[in-house]
């Protein structure tokens, strides 16, 4: 089956101990509920630089990565139904970009 990588962008907004345990509590109801699609949780990240061929920013641009999921899906249109659950997603904190890993041998 093919694989996907779900690319999160955005930050919740945590303001009290309780919205951060619901945070928590929705992003582990959302892996739950596509566990069986899972190759890799994944995981939050940092601050992330930009590397171009003039150098390398201090920052990711105007929508930086801030983690990622490994999922096996049908299609693409599939493992976009997996992502409209991200909390990230349902709570409009962010989106999730998703795209196909393609298969690619680096062997000669």
């Amino acid at each position: 089956m093919p694989k996907f990588i779900l690319a999160f962008h955005g930050t919740p907004q945590i303001d009290s101990p309780e919205a951060g345990q619901k945070m928590m509590q929705d992003w582990k109801a959302w892996n739950d509920g596509m566990r069986a699609n899972i190759a890799d949780e994944g995981h939050p990240v940092g601050m992330s630089k930009t590397v171009h061929n003039k150098g390398t920013d201090d920052n990711g641009g105007a929508n930086p990565l801030s983690g990622f999921t490994l999922v096996e899906a049908a299609d693409i249109d599939a493992a976009c139904k997996l992502a409209e659950g991200c909390p990230l997603v349902t709570n409009g904190w962010g989106s999730v970009e998703v795209a196909e890993c393609m298969d690619m041998s680096m062997d000669g």
